[in-house]
């Protein structure tokens, strides 16, 4: 009975029947009418993106197309179009000029904004970067529509850094001899393929390896100019000799990324206003430290804005002497952790086998001898100042007869003559900033910073993909990074005002 069934459901049997199924023709050949309005729905975000540039001055964008009315050339594409085009697909973790070519050709929502169109990838990819006055004009517009919307009022912003890899590779860091040699090499190869406007180079496959080599040399003289800049910086010989520049991307650093990787990168900063998480401000730097971006970041954030933020919250890296004092030149308020350099010093003597019983606390100041006196009982006496920045450093030693003479020598400074004390007099600004910080109320705050500052960070990385750079060089990562946030703006006025009004309206 079973065997029966089986062979009746599998159309095997010998009673029943063979199956018809609908053939599915390849070869055929249709035609079929678009309705091109209806490729996406109404509230679909690219309508949303359509509408907002529409609504924006583009003028700088216009200026500088060539095809005129009544004159000769092609048209132009519309720049209201590619805009469209790279902010969705920067949304859509697209940043290849290559991939967005083929997507206009099947994708229906890069189809509505083209007509059906499709645009070449060197096209969408020379408008990328070919407008950055333009494209820092379009940003701070948007801003402005953002804060008009109540989204925006930069009572309190949090400012961070990500670090973001850079289109090279570990192994394209050169030294300087190599860099020469391999620079020799690529003048030599430019030189033996002849005048690249030669009438017999025809072949378009010899005219791109033409351009390779010649961006090849290029590459590798901004990557000496790069080193010799980097040099300047170290003041050790032998530091020197060691740095090295890439010659793939020259103007990338090697980065502490996520996970403690060690990585070509750059360090974007991103200022986040605490209301609707908006980004106020972005800039991309080489350092791979934090400590001198607070200042630029508000310089950026006022330019866009025409006004300063009121308050700046940051972590720990952004904190120290220089950044307070000139905060407070700015009356801006600085919220953020409070360093202790004492575990610090304690970590450097420890490892210089200092014991604990003679670290700094155990010597005793006398105010009016301005002196110390060490645990031994033995005299420190005052020896000059050393000016800072924003700090006055005096320092004390002791004889060194009397350090010979003392039985703790090995545990008080093992390896040296005598023991020698640093006392740092902090800015009233600082001593300021660390009576604001053990209050409730600046702590609390303090507790908000990481889910606003870090919201954009991780939208941009994991919505957006943009973990590594497409482009190459500062300006054009910087105006990479700009897309991005533009982009992710967009995304936030899209999501709390855009769609709640198409909502309203339906």
């Amino acid at each position: 009975m079973s065997d029966k069934s089986g062979a009746a459901a599998s159309g095997q049997g010998e009673n029943r029947r063979a199956v018809r199924c609908k053939p599915v023709n390849r070869q055929q050949l249709m035609l079929r009418s678009v309705d091109v309005e209806r490729l996406v729905e109404e509230d679909h975000p690219v309508r949303a993106i359509w509408e907002l540039i529409g609504q924006r001055d583009l003028s700088s964008f216009y200026a500088e197309i060539a095809a005129l009315e009544g004159g000769a050339g092609c048209p132009a594409w519309d720049p209201r179009v590619l805009i469209s085009l790279w902010l969705y697909a920067y949304s859509q973790a697209v940043s290849s000029a290559r991939e967005l070519s083929e997507l206009c050709r099947y994708s229906p929502a890069y189809q509505w904004l083209t007509g059906l169109e499709v645009i070449n990838y060197h096209t969408l990819s020379d408008f990328r970067v070919a407008h950055q006055e333009a494209l820092d004009q379009l940003f701070m517009e948007v801003l402005a529509v953002l804060s008009h919307e109540g989204l925006v009022d930069l009572e309190r912003t949090m400012h961070d850094g990500m670090k973001v890899k850079a289109c090279a590779a570990d192994k394209s860091f050169r030294r300087q001899a190599t860099l020469e040699e391999h620079l020799g090499l690529a003048r030599q190869r430019v030189m033996e393929m002849g005048d690249p406007c030669s009438e017999e180079i025809r072949d378009r496959v010899a005219q791109a390896r033409q351009r390779a080599v010649r961006e090849r040399q290029e590459r590798l003289e901004l990557a000496l100019q790069e080193l010799e800049r980097m040099q300047e910086v170290q003041s050790d010989a032998e530091k020197q000799k060691k740095v090295r520049a890439s010659t793939t991307d020259p103007e990338a650093r090697v980065m502490k990324h996520a996970h403690g990787e060690f990585a070509p990168g750059y360090n974007v900063q991103i200022s986040t206003d605490a209301k609707a998480k908006v980004i106020v401000g972005v800039g991309v730097s080489q350092s791979g430290n934090d400590a001198a971006e607070l200042i630029p970041a508000v310089e950026r954030v006022e330019a866009n804005l025409g006004q300063a933020p009121q308050q700046m919250v940051v972590d720990g890296s952004f904190i120290n002497q220089q950044n307070l004092v000139e905060m407070e030149k700015r009356k801006i308020e600085v919220i953020g952790p409070v360093i202790d350099h004492t575990s610090q010093t304690a970590a450097g003597l420890q490892k210089r086998g200092v014991a604990a019983e003679f670290f700094p606390e155990a010597f005793v100041y006398d105010e009016e001898s301005n002196g110390y006196t060490c645990p031994a009982g033995r005299k420190l006496t005052y020896q000059g100042e050393e000016k800072r920045a924003f700090s006055l450093r005096h320092r004390y030693r002791a004889r060194p007869s009397d350090c010979r003479a003392c039985g703790f020598q090995a545990q008080c400074c093992p390896g040296s003559q005598a023991r020698s004390l640093v006392r740092t007099e902090e800015a009233a600004e600082v001593r300021v900033y660390r009576e604001k910080m053990e209050t409730d109320s600046a702590k609390e705050i303090y507790k908000q910073r990481s889910a606003v500052a870090e919201f954009p960070h991780a939208w941009i990385k994991e919505k957006f993909g943009l973990r590594k750079f497409r482009l190459r060089g500062l300006a054009k990562v910087r105006i990479e990074a700009l897309w991005a946030c533009l982009a992710y703006n967009i995304c936030q006025w899209i999501r709390l005002c855009w769609r709640p009004k198409q909502a309203v309206a339906v």
